[in-house]
């Protein structure tokens, strides 16, 4: 705030206010000052002319610095600090304060105590003390928190102590009420615009007509007086003169009503013709009362009774009339100028466009009896009307410019912005971030999905090969497996064969031998079954892991047996090589080995016994 050293009243001090907007007038520009319209507002501050101040008028003001300055002690004593009388500017807003704390964050308002207040403060009173602290004074009239609303704008104060006292001509204090004021922002911004718009309407204004006395109206011409002697018939009269100058008054009576003083006149005519009957009736009773009977006397006098009549009733339906029309017309023009201001902003902010307002001009005139009050009220509703659209038209643009910076390549989630961006721009901008964040979760849940379902196709995938390739090496181990048994029952086929047929030349050669009765000769077939069962057990399985080395044998047996003793003579060949090139053989050939020497054994002792005996 900038402060500025002026003394009230001053020349500079007036000087002043005429380049600022005054707290004091704000009321006035709201159209809620019960001591001045917004029509008066505009034309002082278009001239730089005030308002004459009358008597009545200083006598309040001058009681009303009086109470301040006996009140500022209580005032202080309240705060807990010392006040100071301030002028001070915001930019082109300007207020005056009662009193300022020296660190500006608290000030002082006073008003004289009357009955409005009085009132304001009992409704107060009934909520309870908490209310008086918190409640931002809003009981009282809105003329008195507009401009303490300004004051706190201006100044940066927290909050303003308005106290309303009333003191006896000895200064005796007799009453005294106080409660806080604290900041209203919507109040606020309603100010804000309306001295935007109020400068607005300034800078296109043109003075009207010199206010003049509301008219009174004026009566057509002033009659002469009627006089009517009768003797028996009529003696002496001004009739023809008075009849010429009665009808002449009355045909020229204004039937076009536009102006005040338009509907004025024509009143002021209407009683004029009341009149004139009244007085013609008077007239004709009075010849009657002479006992005159004369035609020429009566048709004049109710010919000029009949035009009056007849100009009387006409004009005062004309007057109805006219005003109601009057009314109409200005309704219908206070609302095609909204309707314009409308068009042209919507323009501006086109795809979106102003939600309608609020504004009743029939409702503003209800009660105004003359043309100048009921445009002054038109005039006050239609700026109202024209500061809420342009509070709208700000909401939009700062909503749209935020819009853009949030939603870029979002702007598909906002088919309904025309309907979202008549949302307070707090409420609007988290309503953009919500359903931004919302979407980008449901945009990352749809991806976390089809990355899963990726994955498990890709797993399923290699899974699938995984089996097939198993499948592939299973058929293939079990192909090779077949063929290793096949060539082994070959090879045990072909092993069976030589077997056979050395045990078939074992056989021919013991027939050579031995003779036919010996007991050798009942022995041989032994070996032979023994050999066989052996021939079908001496091949290892195909899957059978060869781990018994030579040596492993040995020790199992007892005694020493070398991998030739085992082929030639009990025909069982190692199942593989160790890389030290030394035979190898499977836990079944152990078996067969064993039963291999059993029955070779056997045989050998059968054979030998039988030399023996």
């Amino acid at each position: 705030m900038k402060i500025h050293d002026l003394i009230q009243g001053s020349p500079e001090w007036k000087a002043y206010r005429a380049q600022h907007f005054n707290a004091s007038d704000a009321p006035a520009m709201m159209g809620c000052s019960p001591y001045k319209t917004r029509a008066e507002l505009l034309r002082e501050m278009h001239t730089g002319v005030p308002a004459d101040v009358d008597i009545a008028t200083q006598k309040r003001f001058d009681n009303g610095h009086r109470a301040e300055a006996l009140a500022r002690p209580l005032a202080e004593e309240f705060i807990g600090a010392e006040l100071y009388p301030v002028t001070g500017s915001l930019g082109k807003l300007s207020a005056s304060f009662d009193g300022l704390t020296l660190d500006e964050t608290e000030g002082f308002e006073h008003k004289a105590l009357n009955e409005a207040l009085r009132g304001a403060f009992a409704d107060m009173a009934t909520i309870g003390p908490e209310y008086r602290e918190r409640a931002q004074c809003r009981s009282l009239p809105l003329h008195h928190r507009v401009q303490m609303e300004q004051q706190l704008l201006v100044s940066g104060a927290e909050r303003i102590l308005f106290m309303a006292s009333k003191w006896t001509a000895d200064d005796e204090l007799v009453e005294e009420q106080h409660c806080w004021y604290y900041p209203h922002m919507a109040l606020r911004q309603q100010i804000v615009d309306g001295w935007a718009q109020f400068e607005r309407d300034l800078a296109t204004y043109t003075l009207p007509p010199s206010a003049e006395a509301a008219p009174v109206g004026k009566a057509p011409e002033t009659l002469p007086a009627l006089r009517i002697e009768l003797k028996g018939e009529v003696t002496a009269s001004n009739l023809a003169e008075f009849k010429q100058t009665a009808l002449s008054a009355i045909r020229s009576v204004n039937r076009t009503l536009e102006t005040d003083e338009d509907f004025a006149d024509a009143r002021k005519a209407i009683k004029w013709c009341e009149e004139v009957e009244a007085k013609l009736q008077q007239a004709k009773e009075a010849a009657l009362s002479q006992t005159a009977s004369i035609d020429a006397l009566f048709k004049a006098l109710g010919d000029i009774a009949a035009e009056s009549k007849a100009v009387r009733l006409d004009l005062d339906k004309l007057v109805t009339r006219r005003s109601v029309e009057v009314k109409e017309e200005a309704v219908v023009k206070a609302r095609d100028a909204l309707a314009l201001y409308f068009e042209v902003i919507n323009a501006e902010l086109s795809p979106h466009r102003l939600q309608p307002v609020a504004a009743d001009f029939a409702g503003a005139i209800k009660g105004k009896r003359s043309v100048a009050s009921m445009q002054d009220a038109l005039d006050t509703t239609l700026a109202a009307a024209k500061i809420a659209a342009d509070g709208q038209a700000r909401g939009i643009r700062a909503n749209v410019l935020a819009f853009k910076a949030k939603a870029a390549g979002f702007e598909h989630l906002f088919a309904d912005l025309g309907v979202l961006v008549h949302k307070p721009e707090i409420d609007f901008c988290a309503l953009i971030d919500g359903r931004i964040a919302t979407h980008k979760a449901a945009e990352a849940e749809k991806e976390r999905q089809r990355q899963a379902a990726e994955a498990q196709r890709i797993a399923e995938a290699e899974a699938r090969a995984r089996a097939e390739t198993e499948a592939k090496v299973r058929a293939e181990q079990e192909a090779q497996a077949a063929e290793q048994r096949r060539q082994e029952h070959e090879r045990q086929q072909a092993e069976s064969k030589r077997i056979q047929s050395e045990n078939d030349a074992a056989a021919a050669l013991r027939t050579s031998l031995v003779p036919a009765n010996s007991p050798i000769t009942r022995m041989t077939a032994v070996p032979e079954a023994a050999v066989q069962i052996v021939t079908r057990q001496a091949a290892p399985r195909a899957d059978e892991p060869a781990t018994l080395t030579l040596g492993a044998i040995c020790e199992r047996l007892g005694f020493t047996v070398n991998a030739q003793f085992l082929v030639d003579t009990l025909h069982v060949k190692a199942a593989a090589m160790s890389p030290r090139k030394t035979p190898l053989f499977t836990e079944s050939q152990f078996v067969t080995i064993c039963r291999q020497l059993a029955s070779h054994v056997s045989a050998m002792a059968e054979l030998y016994a039988g030399e023996t005996a």
